[in-house]
């Protein structure tokens, strides 16, 4: 089997200033190939550090990938490099010169004498055209071996890679790997592995546990020359693991706010929010999923005592004699938005994101949830224990909607 391995070129990623996202779509995209990423490395500017690693790749493996370093200006030096290490040279390209120019031409904008550099490209590479910005991309076949040099950003990157890339790679692949996730929520990651351990060690499929923010999953991976077959052997495995999980397995693949606007859609009920300490955040999630409008209509961020009292409806007595942060307040919360939106169900939160507490005894990471429908209201306590404002909120957020999905199970035959 050929194997790959990514470089990803640019200072800025080194300091931590982009995330590297170019990566893990690269790696998705060969898994699903069945081209196997063997290693991937991450290099700033620096010609002579950029010669060793690809050298080292271009030792080890049939393919090598890289992205970034393709832009006009001195640092961009990964064409330079390339044409060093192996031995060739940089031409000019008319015709992709021509497509520059009008890059900028269409656009109204002047175009600078170093966007040329962008029209140079190895010598007998094939040019991948970028319909998406000024930098091609370039493919070279040498000594049985291929590398691609890709531009770094993503919006240029990944469609190239789909439209020009791929269809070459096609050649070298041999079978499929495919993947799903089994997310889970209210179990952390070791007891869902302890739950689990049966299936740790398989071989083909594979299973590995893994934690994201406020919620586990186990990943189910097969390899077969074929993308039916690799399938079929997947899901017997996650049948048996969703059976083991529970309700705490909420999805195969689905993020938990696409699973709630499924579960709304198919029952035709809608949801309104009533938010604190999550500013929005869970309003922001489920309008990420197209047609959330179907589902969800109404939102209150109500961060203020005089906004919960205003427009939820909330009791002065309940804020004097519980607070903000409480089970009771997240009660009328929840309540309130219920009566004032007309929605099937209302959904509250409130709490104490950090970095400092509210002024009481109440600690950083408390937070309460609510739902309510017409005939019963729940209310559930989160302590994250965590004084990370960012990871309270998401955690906030989350627990939010899994209140809701449970409430929603409850509901059908």
């Amino acid at each position: 089997m050929i194997v790959c391995e990514l470089i990803s070129v640019g200072t800025e990623l080194l300091l931590g200033e982009i995330t590297n996202t170019n990566a893990r779509f690269l790696a998705e995209q060969m898994a699903a190939m069945g081209i196997a990423v063997e290693r991937q490395c991450t290099v700033g500017d620096n010609p002579a550090r950029l010669r060793e690693d690809f050298l080292a790749a271009w030792e080890r493996s049939g393919i090598v990938i890289l992205t970034g370093g393709l832009g006009p200006t001195a640092d961009d030096i990964t064409k330079e490099v390339i044409c060093e290490a192996l031995g060739l040279t940089l031409e000019a390209d008319a015709f992709q010169m021509g497509r520059i120019e009008a890059f900028f031409r269409q656009r109204g904008l002047p175009m600078g004498e170093s966007n040329r550099k962008q029209a140079m490209v190895p010598a007998g590479c094939v040019v991948l055209p970028n319909e998406n910005g000024t930098a091609p991309g370039c493919w070279i076949q040498k000594d049985g071996k291929c590398a691609a040099l890709l531009p770094g950003p993503p919006r240029e990157m990944q469609p190239l890679f789909l439209s020009e890339l791929k269809p070459r790679l096609a050649a070298y692949a041999s079978g499929v790997i495919v993947s799903h996730h089994l997310r889970t929520i209210g179990l952390g990651e070791s007891r869902m592995a302890e739950l689990a351990q049966d299936y740790l060690d398989l071989a083909n499929p594979t299973v590995a546990p893994y934690a994201k923010d406020a919620e586990s999953y186990l990943r189910v991976s097969a390899a077969a020359p074929t993308q039916a077959e690799a399938e079929a052997l997947c899901r017997p495995i996650l049948k048996k693991l969703k059976e083991i999980l529970g309700e705490a397995a909420y999805s195969v693949d689905k993020s938990l706010e696409q699973t709630v606007i499924d579960l709304l859609r198919a029952s035709k009920q809608t949801v309104a929010l009533a938010e604190s300490c999550t500013g929005g955040g869970i309003a922001a999630r489920l309008t990420d999923v197209p047609g959330a409008s179907d589902v969800f209509g109404w939102g209150v961020v109500s961060y203020s005592n005089d906004c919960k009292q205003a427009l939820l409806g909330v009791q002065g007595a309940t804020l004097a004699r519980h607070g903000a942060v409480s089970a009771e307040c997240a009660r009328e919360m929840a309540q309130g938005i219920l009566t004032r939106s007309g929605a099937d169900f209302g959904l509250a939160v409130t709490g104490i994101a950090g970095p400092g507490s509210d002024g009481t005894a109440k600690e950083v990471g408390l937070i309460y949830l609510a739902v309510a429908d017409r005939n019963v209201v729940l209310a559930r306590k989160l302590e994250t224990g965590r004084n990370d404002r960012e990871y309270n909120r998401i955690a906030a957020a989350k627990q939010a909607l899994a209140l809701l999905r449970e409430l929603l199970l409850t509901q059908q035959p």
